[in-house]
């Protein structure tokens, strides 16, 4: 198993991952998902779908150098076609891991989402500290 898939397992076992077509597309018109993976050999029509499910947002879809099977194996499963990642840093890191140059357009987007998430999560942080310091 590689580094991909190693992100994937972890996602679904950190509950930051839908899978399946249907959580995947109700994560993405949802606005929760981040990124939406879709295996190597899923039909075109299930690729179509999961751009229909981005179209619009800043959700990116990337298509996987893995099988359905390599990705069911991944999560505990027979065959996965769609998975959707709902962290920003977590789907940084899988494109990342991937590296391949025609994912540059989803790790710009998805390294902007990941430093706005992590500022949130720093302003958050703060916030708790002055009020418990009294800090207005």
């Amino acid at each position: 198993m590689d580094k991909v898939m190693g992100y994937l397992a972890l996602a679904r076992k950190g509950g930051m991952a839908e899978l399946g077509e249907e959580p995947a597309g109700a994560a993405a018109r949802g606005g929760k998902a981040c990124v939406l993976l879709v295996a190597s050999d899923a039909s075109d029509h299930t690729w179509r779908r999961a751009l229909s499910f981005a179209a619009g947002t800043e959700q990116q879809c990337v298509r996987l150098p893995h099988s359905k099977d390599e990705m069911g194996l991944a999560v505990g499963r027979q065959s996965l076609a769609i998975a959707a990642i709902t962290d920003p840093g977590l789907a940084l890191a899988m494109v990342q891991a991937l590296g391949r140059p025609q994912d540059a357009k989803a790790l710009e987007v998805l390294t902007q989402k990941a430093a706005r998430a992590a500022q949130r999560r720093k302003e958050a942080k703060a916030h708790i500290r002055n009020v418990r310091k009294g800090k207005k």
